[in-house]
């Protein structure tokens, strides 16, 4: 198969979107990066990043070898001498004891059991909201940054959203979201220190969250049409808690794949195989 190329605000975006086309994961690619890209100044100049893509070569899963089995040819034992029988008692030979195969851990769609969620007066949302945008304007000062912050408290369910705006919103997200993901721990726990309840806080920008749950779904399927057809099971890349979780969820009901998760953090990855 000849390269093919693809091109995305990062990289890891362009990695994303020949994973789905191809309709296969990261490990079964050969890529190789033309361009890293480049968020130019203030938004201005600013270039995407180019990669060329192949599938490796692999062979036909629908070709099985045939081991042709030759017939067992029995010997015939010379005739034995007539010998008496001593009779011994018999011991019962002792069962081998079973090995404890290692548990693998399955879907992880059921979620935690939920903190109790505590009603905040109007002051204490205040505080709360305070806290995070104090912690943030420093990252983001450090950063050299500049980015408009907009949050809404969610006295229902107790969570505190948080969304981001500006001109190179990438830096932010990361690679597969992990810098906005280690924003997301970090305030979370500045706005918990010494709090009755568990306040759960999401940071999104750009509705990153929303295409990225998108984008995971439709891997999912693709990935789970491909070992439906080639019989073999599939390993994705390592993922966080969350985004397993999507993919269990998003193939859950198939009738044809099931899913696991295998792996020690933070290379813990989802597996699809056929179901038996």
């Amino acid at each position: 198969m000849d390269f093919k190329e693809f091109s995305a605000k990062t990289v890891d975006q362009a990695i994303t979107n020949a994973c789905l086309e191809l309709e296969t994961s990261s490990e079964n690619l050969e890529i190789e990066v033309l361009e890293h890209g480049s968020s130019g100044f203030l938004g201005f100049g600013s270039k995407p990043a180019r990669i060329r893509v192949r599938r490796k070569p692999e062979q036909d899963p629908f070709i099985e070898e045939a081991a042709e089995k030759k017939p067992e040819v029995k010997k015939e034992k010379p005739a034995e001498k007539p010998v008496k029988e001593v009779k011994k008692e018999a011991k019962a030979e002792p069962k081998p004891e079973k090995k404890s195969e290692p548990k693998v851990e399955k879907a992880e769609v059921k979620a935690a059991e939920e903190p109790k969620i505590v009603q905040r007066s109007q002051e204490e949302v205040e505080d709360i909201k305070n806290e995070a945008k104090k912690f943030l304007d420093g990252v983001f000062h450090a950063m050299n940054l500049e980015v408009v912050i907009k949050m809404e408290y969610h006295q229902e369910e107790g969570n505190l959203d948080i969304d981001f705006s500006g001109d190179d919103m990438g830096i932010l997200i990361g690679k597969r979201g992990q810098t906005l993901d280690s924003l997301q721990y970090l305030t979370s726990l500045v706005v918990n220190k010494g709090k009755q309840g568990y306040i759960r806080v999401k940071l999104d920008t750009e509705n990153y969250r929303s295409r990225r749950k998108e984008t995971l779904e439709n891997l999912a399927k693709s990935i789970a049409y491909k070992v439906r057809k080639t019989r073999k099971a599939v390993s994705l890349e390592p993922m966080n808690p969350y985004e397993r979780r999507i993919i269990h969820s998003a193939l859950q009901g198939n009738r044809y794949v099931e899913t696991y998760s295998e792996g020690n953090e933070p290379y813990r990855h989802v597996v699809v195989k056929l179901k038996k």
